[in-house]
């Protein structure tokens, strides 16, 4: 997927209500996982994103820092991030425990 024409979101639009659900794109621009809730408001705060899995069963929760992500929206107005951290490289980060 280009995103090179797609929105970059403000940084009053980085909270949970626009970010949670939001498929992320990694490295190599293969979906890598979706975000399932946002601890903080802001720059500072920390993304959890559900990486592999399938339909969410067996999807490994990890912390990345929000600064990580890009987010932006495509054509239809999704919102979506993408990442430098391939699928791999976030599946071998410790689990998020709630």
């Amino acid at each position: 997927m280009d995103h090179t024409h797609h929105v970059r979101l403000a940084t009053t639009e980085l909270t949970p209500a626009i970010l949670e659900g939001a498929t992320v794109y990694g490295a190599d621009d293969h979906k890598v996982g979706k975000v399932d809730h946002v601890h903080g408001l802001g720059a500072q705060s920390t993304a959890v994103i559900d990486v592999g899995g399938f339909l969410g069963i067996g999807a490994k929760p990890v912390a990345v820092p929000l600064s990580d992500l890009e987010f932006m929206r495509d054509e239809d107005g999704d919102v979506h991030a993408v990442t430098g951290w391939t699928k791999d490289q976030l599946k071998e980060m410790p689990e998020h425990h709630h």
